[in-house]
C-alpha cells in the first residue's frame, strides 16, 4: 500500500438480518476523493448467498444502521442525504421511496424498532437554547457544574445532553423525548409488550465523578424513569429478553478500579438480580472498536470478546446452565454479528482483508465490495512470535516483511505501540502497517502487558504507580523492549542500526517514555500522546479517570503522576523526535505536544512539530482523508531520512 490507497478502502460493516433470517442488510463504506469524505449505502444479499448483493439505498452521502421492521417489511436507517446531520428513515424492504421521520439538528443514532413496527426508539443530543445564536460572538456563554462537559470527537456535551425519542413509524408525529436532565441516555430498548423501554445512563446525584452506569426503565408514553439497577457497577448496552422478564447488557465492577473485564450478564427486570455469565472466560466481553450489543437468540445471548489479538464471537446460555460456546473463531476480527434461531451472519476482517460479510458461521461468503482493492495490491501477512520479558513474562507480537522482500538483505524496523493501554493489536486489517510495508519497513507489533485481549492480571499489570502496581512505563516498556531484542534475534534481516519506534495515544506515550529511556532508536514519532500526567488530568475529557490507574487524584500527591510523565525526563531525550497532533484533540489535548516540543526546541533537540486542523483524537481512524494521507506522507519522508529504507 501506499499513502494514497486511502483514497481506495472500503469495506462491509453492521450485518442485520431480517426477521425470517432470510436476508442481510449491511453498509458497504468507502472513501469519496473528491469530496473528501466518507459515503455509505445499505446493500441486501441473501443469507445463503444464493444470489449476490444488491444495492437497496443510494449512498449519495452516508446511509447507515440498517434496522428490520419486526415484521421485515420494512427497513429503518439513518442518512445525512438531505441535511447536515443524520436524520432517521424507514423504507419499504421491496424498494421505493423512504421517508424522512425526524428533522434534528444533531445525529440519529441507536435507532430500536418497537416490536409491533409502529414506533421507533432512537438517540439524539438535545441542543440548549443558547445554539440557537448562529453568530458564535453574540452566543452566551457556556456553563457547566458537571465534570463531564467535553468528549472526544464530539465536542461540548454538557449543554447538549443526548436523550431517548420515540417516534411514529409512519411519519405521522413528531418525536416525543422521553428522557431529559444533566446526562446522557444511551441503548435504547423496547420491553416485548411496546409498553417500556429500558437505557443506561448515570443519574446518581455525583454521577460525572463517579464510575458508575445503571439502568433505567420508562414508559414508551414519558414520564420519570425508574432505576433497575443499584450498587457500584457500570451497566451498558441493554437488550430485553423476549419473554420480558431479563436484560442483557454489559457489566463491569465499577469504581476507581480499572482495568476490569466486562462482562455479560443478565438483570431480572422484577427486582434487579444480577447473573454474571462469563467470568469463567477471563476474557474482555466489551471489544474496541466496539462490535455491538448483546443479542439475544431464543434462551442464548451472543456477544463478542477480545481473545489474544483476535476478536471472536460466543453465545452463553442466559440460564447460566452451560459454559459459553465459541460461535465464531479464528485469527481474524469479527467487526458486526447478528443471529436469528441459530443463523449467524458476521462482517470480519483479517490482516490482509478487509471487513467483509460472511454466513453460516463463516463457511459462505456473503460480500465482495473489497475485491478490487485487494487484487490491486500485495498485501503482507504477518508472522507471529513470542518474546520472553526479563521477568519471563511471554508476549505475543507480530512481524511484517517489507514489500519486495529479498534474502539477505537488511531493513530498517519500525516499532509499533497500540493506544489504549486496554486495547489489543492482532488480526485485523491495519492501513498503517501495510503502508510501512509498503515503504520499506519491517514493521513490528505487539500486546504487552496493560492490553487487552488477554487475562484481567494481564491487563492490570500497569497500575499505580504505588500500592495498585508499578504504573505505566514499567513492565510494559520491559515487553517492548523484550519485543524488540527477540525480532532482532530471530529475523536476521532486522537491521539493529536502523530502528524506529512509533505509537499514537498511550502508543504515543509509550514512545516519549521509550526515547527518554534509551538511545537505542535512530528515529521516533510520537503521536497524540500523554506526555504530562499531571496536566493531562486537568485537560482531557477524560482526564480524571487516571485516578482508576493511579489511585489517587494529583491534587493528592502529584509525585505518582510527575514518575509516569515522559515529560519529567524529556531532558534525556536524544533521538530525533516528529512529534504529531491534532489541534481538536479533546482526549490527549495539544497542550501535551505543545509542552514536549518547547522543552526540546529549548534543548536544542533534533525535534519537529506537526499539527492537524479540524481533527480529533480519531485523526488515524475517521479523520479527513486528505490528513490521512498527508499524515503517512509526512511520517515517511520523516523515517526515510534518519533510516534511510532505500539502503
Amino acid at each position: 500500500m501506499r499513502p494514497e490507497d486511502v483514497y481506495a478502502l472500503t469495506g462491509a460493516a453492521d450485518p442485520r438480518l431480517s426477521p425470517d433470517g432470510s436476508t442481510v442488510a449491511f453498509v458497504r463504506w468507502q472513501v469519496d476523493r473528491d469530496e473528501n469524505t466518507y459515503r455509505g449505502a445499505i446493500w441486501l444479499v441473501p443469507s445463503d448467498g444464493s444470489e449476490p448483493p444488491r444495492q437497496f439505498t443510494a449512498g449519495s452521502k452516508f446511509d447507515g444502521d440498517p434496522r428490520w421492521s419486526p415484521d421485515g417489511t420494512q427497513l429503518a436507517f439513518v442518512s445525512n442525504r438531505n441535511h447536515d446531520a443524520k436524520q432517521l428513515y424507514v423504507m419499504p424492504a421491496g424498494g421505493g421511496e423512504p421517508r424522512c421521520l425526524t428533522d434534528r439538528d444533531e445525529d440519529v443514532t441507536q435507532v430500536a424498532w418497537g416490536p409491533d413496527g409502529s414506533q421507533l426508539a432512537f438517540v439524539s443530543r438535545v441542543r440548549e437554547p443558547a445554539y440557537e445564536e448562529e453568530d458564535e460572538r453574540k452566543r452566551q456563554p457556556r456553563r457547566f457544574t458537571r465534570l463531564q462537559y467535553k468528549l472526544d470527537n464530539v465536542g461540548w456535551t454538557g449543554d447538549r445532553r443526548q436523550q431517548v425519542f420515540v417516534v411514529a413509524a409512519d411519519g405521522s408525529g413528531e418525536p416525543r423525548q422521553l428522557t431529559d436532565g444533566d446526562s446522557d441516555a444511551t441503548g435504547p430498548t423496547w420491553a416485548p409488550d411496546g409498553a417500556r423501554l429500558a437505557f443506561a445512563s448515570a443519574r446518581g446525584d455525583d454521577w460525572d465523578i463517579e464510575l458508575v452506569q445503571d439502568i433505567w426503565i420508562v414508559s414508551a408514553d414519558g414520564g420519570d424513569a425508574e432505576r433497575l439497577t443499584e450498587g457500584e457497577s457500570v451497566h451498558e448496552s441493554p437488550v430485553w429478553s423476549p419473554d420480558g422478564v431479563q436484560i442483557a447488557c454489559h457489566w463491569a465492577p465499577g469504581g476507581w478500579d480499572y482495568p476490569r473485564h466486562t462482562q455479560i450478564a443478565v438483570v431480572d427486570v422484577d427486582g434487579g438480580a444480577r447473573r454474571v455469565l462469563t467470568e469463567a472466560l477471563d476474557r474482555n466481553c466489551a471489544p474496541f472498536p466496539p462490535v455491538r450489543e448483546p443479542l439475544w437468540d431464543d434462551a442464548h445471548v451472543v456477544f463478542a470478546l477480545e481473545d489474544a489479538g483476535n476478536t471472536h464471537v460466543y453465545r452463553v446460555a442466559a440460564a447460566g446452565s452451560s459454559p459459553p460456546e465459541k460461535l465464531v473463531v479464528g485469527d481474524l476480527a469479527v467487526t458486526g454479528y447478528d443471529s436469528v434461531a441459530g443463523n449467524v451472519v458476521y462482517s470480519a476482517t483479517t490482516p490482509t482483508a478487509l471487513p467483509e460479510i460472511f454466513g453460516h458461521g463463516g463457511a459462505r461468503k456473503l460480500s465482495e465490495v473489497a475485491r478490487e482493492f485487494s487484487k490491486s495490491r500485495d498485501l503482507l501477512a504477518p508472522e507471529r512470535f513470542t518474546a520472553t520479558s526479563e521477568d519471563g513474562s511471554e508476549v505475543e507480537a507480530w512481524l511484517i516483511r517489507p514489500a519486495g522482500f529479498e534474502a539477505g538483505r537488511r531493513y530498517p524496523v519500525l516499532l509499533n505501540i497500540h493506544g489504549g493501554p486496554f486495547t489489543q493489536y492482532g488480526n485485523r486489517f491495519f492501513d498503517e502497517f501495510q503502508v510501512y510495508a509498503g515503504a520499506g519497513y519491517v514493521v513490528v507489533y505487539a500486546n504487552p502487558r496493560g492490553s487487552s485481549g488477554y487475562s484481567e492480571e494481564w491487563g492490570r499489570a500497569i497500575r499505580g504507580p504505588g500500592e495498585a502496581g508499578p504504573g505505566w512505563g514499567s513492565v510494559d516498556y520491559a515487553d517492548l523492549m523484550a519485543v524488540t531484542d527477540e525480532a532482532l534475534r530471530r529475523f536476521d534481516f532486522c537491521d539493529p542500526d536502523r530502528l524506529g519506534v512509533m505509537g499514537g495515544s498511550y502508543g504515543g506515550y509509550m514512545t516519549s517514555w521509550i526515547v527518554s529511556h534509551t538511545d537505542r532508536f535512530r528515529a521516533a514519532c510520537s503521536e497524540r500522546a500523554v506526555n504530562n500526567m499531571f496536566s493531562e488530568y486537568g485537560s482531557s475529557d477524560i482526564g480524571a479517570f487516571f485516578k482508576a490507574y493511579v489511585g489517587i487524584y494529583p491534587f493528592e500527591d502529584p509525585e505518582p503522576f510527575l514518575r509516569i510523565s515522559p515529560t519529567t525526563y524529556a531532558t534525556q531525550i536524544t533521538t530525533p523526535l516528529l512529534i504529531m497532533h491534532s489541534e481538536n484533540d479533546l482526549r490527549c489535548h495539544v497542550e501535551q505536544a505543545e509542552h514536549l516540543f518547547t522543552t526540546l526546541r529549548i534543548l536544542k533537540r533534533e525535534v519537529e512539530f506537526v499539527r492537524f486542523p479540524a481533527e480529533s483524537h480519531e485523526l488515524t481512524r475517521s479523520g479527513s482523508p486528505v490528513h490521512r494521507v498527508q499524515r503517512f506522507e509526512i511520517l515517511l519522508d520523516w523515517f526515510a531520512r534518519h533510516l534511510q529504507p532505500e539502503e
